[in-house]
Order: structure tokens, then C-alpha cells, then sequence
């Protein structure tokens, strides 16, 4: 989604109407329900819902399965970069299931769930809350205990690291673009200033808001993408590419303040922030807080694409991270996009993103 995002904030810049792309890969959208569901905060919700999505066909024997799992605010249509005939991701060939997590405002979210949890009430669910509702979803839908490959972009990456150590017979291969195994101090303190500024809109009323904190949410769009792209992508204006003569600055920036997520709920925007923030593989059970011998454990290949100039998830952290992780290629996105590049947003990024999944899961 975040490549389709930054392509409709292209589109309102130019003001003209989005035309249905013919070649996109058909999906069909589904929900899987549960009762009782407990979360890692002890917190027991009466019923979840998880949106999730399905490309192609379950095979006779269940092994064509590849997950891929969603990332921040997300639907599951935010692979679709990587989805179709000529790409890595042929629905002719995997039975490709698109999870949409938490918080979502589609899933079970703050916004959508009823008292006793609605709003600021909903527990803070976790990446392995997201990890265990969609195995009971596989096992449940479809009979699938195993999979091809998890594959994920940002918070989808979380997920697939998360479900390498939390299951690590579970999938053949594991593929992470733009996205750790941990949530570092720098990217806590980031998050946490986008929370604090939606946070300090008066009407945001600690979360029991009677209508939506625009001026928090328009303050926490700036600092959101602030740290979206590089600074030589700024440099460079490569906002202009494709850009209409008499594109400004000023008018990029307006058009990020007011439309990069249109609609969200700013509990929902708070409780993905919340479960990006505490991410850690180190904590789960087992492992006692050590995120080394956490990426230590890890049975599955592994490749590792960190966006060579990603703000959000810096190259460094995946560089650290991959010396601990026994069977990894560390493949860095050689791109100026930024974080998005981890979902194939620059001129290049997919073909490179996706000649390297293919030959990865070949």
C-alpha cells in the first residue's frame, strides 16, 4: 500500500482522475472471525476480526502457500507490486494469502470494536498477537501449517522475522524489505513524536474524542514524512518526477499534511505506532529479552533488503541484525526513495525488488 499510497498523492498533485489499472492481479477479500482471542497483554478480546485477502489457487497437497503479511495501515491489496503473471509472485503458481493487521480500521481495531475496548480502551496488540491470529486463520481457512515463504515490507517485515523465530519450521523462506527484527531507540523516539503530536490537539481528549483530532492527525502526517524519503531525494526534487510544469514544494508538502492517509482514526494510527514501537524478537518466551539469540534461532533462509537510505528502518540496524541471523543474504534496495523503496516505490525499485524474490524463492 504504501507504493499505491505515494502514486495517489502523485495523482492529486496532478488532479487527475485514478484510472483502474487493468493488469492488477484479481484477488477475492475474506474475514476470518474468532472468540476468546487472548493478547500478549493478558488482555482477552470476546471476538476478533482479521481482513485478509487470497491471489490464485490452494493447491491439492496445501504447499503453495506464500503469506505476506500487511504493514502500517495497510489493506491487503499492498503487495500487489510483487503480485501478478511476469512478477515474483505468480497466482499462477502460489496461493498467495494478504493478512491486514490490527488496528487497521478494517481488522479489529480501536475504531471498530465495541465497549468495553473501543477507542483508547483496545489493548495494545503486538506483532506476535498479529503472528498468532493469522496462524489460527492458515490452520483454521485452509488447513495450511507450513508455508512457502512469509514474505514482508516495514511492519510485514516484523511479522515475517517475527514468525521465523516464533515458528521456525514454519516457512521455507523468509524475505524482509524495509523492516527489522527489533524497534531500535531512534525509531521509538520518532514514533513517539508522531503519537505526541496527534496527542497534543485538544480534541484528541486522551482517545475519548467525540469527532476525529484533525489538527493532530495533519501535525503527524509532516512527521511522518519528514522521515518518508532521504534527504538527497529532497535535495534532488525527485518529487518532480512525473510532476505536471508549476509542481511546487509548497504544494507536495500541503497535499502530504492534509491527504497521507485519508480517513484513518487516530486511535488506529496510535495502536500500529504503539505495536511498531515495542516490537522485539528478543522478547519472545524463550529468549529472555536477547534479540541476538533470538536472530541466532532462526532455521529458515532468510533475505534481507533493507532500503539502502530508509530513515524508518536504517540500513545499519538490518546490517547488525543480519550477522546474528545464521542463513541470510543481505541485499540492500540501492535506491534515493527511502523507505518506500522497500515496496518498489522508485523508478527501478519493484524490478529490482522483485528479480531478486523470484531468484530467492527459485
Amino acid at each position: 500500500m504504501m507504493a499505491m499510497r505515494i502514486l495517489a498523492l502523485i495523482a492529486l498533485l496532478f488532479a487527475t482522475p485514478a484510472i483502474a489499472d487493468p493488469a492488477a492481479p484479481q484477488g477475492a477479500e475474506h474475514v476470518f472471525t474468532t472468540r476468546n482471542f487472548a493478547t500478549e497483554s493478558g488482555t482477552v478480546l470476546p471476538e476478533v476480526r482479521i481482513v485478509y485477502g487470497t491471489y490464485g489457487t490452494l493447491n491439492a497437497a496445501r504447499s503453495n502457500v506464500i503469506l505476506v503479511p500487511s504493514h502500517y495501515m495497510a489493506d491487503w491489496h499492498g503487495y500487489e507490486w510483487l503480485i501478478g503473471k511476469d512478477m515474483a509472485l505468480d497466482p499462477d503458481r502460489y496461493f498467495i494469502v494478504a493478512t491486514e493487521m490490527f488496528g487497521n480500521g478494517r481488522s479489529s481495531s480501536p475504531s471498530n470494536t465495541a465497549e468495553p475496548f473501543h477507542g483508547p480502551r483496545f489493548p495494545v496488540t503486538t506483532i506476535r498477537d498479529n503472528v498468532e491470529v493469522v496462524r489460527q486463520l492458515l490452520q483454521h481457512e485452509f488447513g495450511v501449517t507450513h508455508v512457502r515463504a512469509v514474505i514482508g515490507f516495514s511492519m510485514g517485515a516484523q511479522q515475517a522475522l517475527q514468525w521465523a523465530v516464533s515458528h521456525p519450521d514454519f516457512a521455507d523462506r523468509i524475505v524482509a524489505t524495509a523492516g527489522t527484527a527489533r524497534t531500535y531507540g531512534h525509531g521509538i523516539v520518532r514514533l513517539e513524536s508522531q503519537i505526541a503530536a496527534i496527542a497534543a490537539d485538544p480534541v484528541f481528549a486522551g482517545g475519548d474524542y467525540k469527532v476525529q483530532p484533525a489538527k493532530g492527525i495533519e501535525a503527524f502526517n509532516l512527521v511522518w514524512t519528514g522521515w518518508l524519503y532521504s534527504q538527497e531525494w529532497w535535495r534532488r526534487e525527485l518529487w518532480r518526477q512525473g510532476a505536471p510544469a508549476g509542481t511546487t514544494l509548497a504544494k507536495v508538502i500541503e497535499t502530504y499534511r492534509t491527504q497521507f492517509i485519508p480517513g484513518a482514526d487516530a486511535n488506529d494510527l496510535i495502536l500500529q505506532m504503539r505495536a511498531w514501537q515495542r516490537h522485539d524478537v528478543g522478547t519472545t518466551p524463550g529468549f529472555n529479552g536477547d534479540t541476538e539469540a533470538a536472530l541466532r534461532a532462526i532455521k529458515a533462509p532468510v533475505l534481507y533488503m533493507p532500503g539502502a537510505t530508509d530513515l524508518y528502518f536504517p540500513v545499519g540496524d538490518a546490517q547488525y541484525e543480519a550477522g546474528f541471523i545464521p542463513h541470510v543474504t543481505l541485499k540492500p534496495i540501492p535506491s534515493l526513495w527511502g523507505h518506500p523503496a522497500g515496496a518498489g516505490a522508485g523508478p527501478g525499485d519493484g524490478k529490482f525488488l522483485n528479480d531478486a524474490i523470484r531468484a530467492f524463492l527459485e
